[in-house]
């Protein structure tokens, strides 16, 4: 279906392209809510002939929203949800959950204001956009933790709270994988991994004939010494 944008929407146009869509995505979102027509020629006339008044009436909410995002961008809500001793939610914090939290904080926004690209099922802190308008966004952080007091510890250490046991063994999984890279240096491993491919050849094995041919050569030749003697002996007269 050929529609007319009467506002900019994100990944499709701007105010006044004519651009094609689903019908389903069309009829459900698009036309209710007043961000675009159908693409008729008695529709595109009547936007030439409102275009100005339509461009001017978005620049006024923009505006508007722009005074908005600045008091909003930067704004941190806590979420409540019981959660598991690895972190993992009992459930999701989904778009509503991020609004209502918001105008809880005063600042109204709708579900669909909120850019979720998937539920959070996990405790931690997390950043969404919150679109005030087609051309202005804000930032909001979102604390999802179990309870206040661990709300205000997350926010501290900017990370989820974990249990106890939970926390040791992420601490000892981290130190294991430390250890494990600091038993071979990088110019050992490699070498390893050359003389195991056939590029290289051990060391040990390398030096073993050096060493012999130098005994060969430091030993005295008996032969030769026994020929020397006999040609310099006197012989009887």
């Amino acid at each position: 279906m050929n529609v007319i944008l009467l506002e900019r929407i994100e990944k499709l146009g701007q105010m006044g392209d004519v651009v094609t869509v689903k019908p389903g995505y069309a009829r459900n979102y698009l036309l209710p809510s007043k961000k675009a027509m159908r693409a008729t020629k008695e529709n595109l006339a009547y936007f030439n002939t409102q275009r100005q008044q339509l461009e001017a009436d978005n620049l006024q909410r923009r505006d508007e929203a722009g005074s908005v995002a600045e008091k909003l961008n930067g704004l941190k809500v806590s979420v409540i949800r019981s959660a598991g001793e690895t972190g993992q939610l009992y459930g999701s914090v989904n778009a509503r959950d991020i609004a209502n939290a918001v105008t809880e904080a005063g600042f109204t926004v709708s579900r669909n204001q909120v850019v979720l690209d998937r539920p959070v099922k996990t405790l931690g802190l997390f950043d969404f956009r919150v679109r005030l308008h087609p051309e202005v966004d804000s930032t909001v952080t979102v604390n999802v933790a179990r309870s206040a007091e661990e709300a205000a510890e997350q926010e501290k250490l900017g990370r989820a709270i974990l249990s106890v046991a939970a926390e040791e063994e992420e601490a000892d999984r981290i130190a294991a994988a430390a250890a494990a890279e600091a038993m071979f240096e990088p110019e050992a491993a490699e070498q390893v991994q050359a003389v195991a491919s056939g590029i290289e050849e051990d060391p040990a094995e390398a030096e073993a004939p050096v060493e012999t041919a130098a005994a060969e050569d430091a030993a005295p030749d008996s032969g030769n010494d026994d020929a020397e003697s006999d040609d310099t002996e006197p012989k009887d007269a």
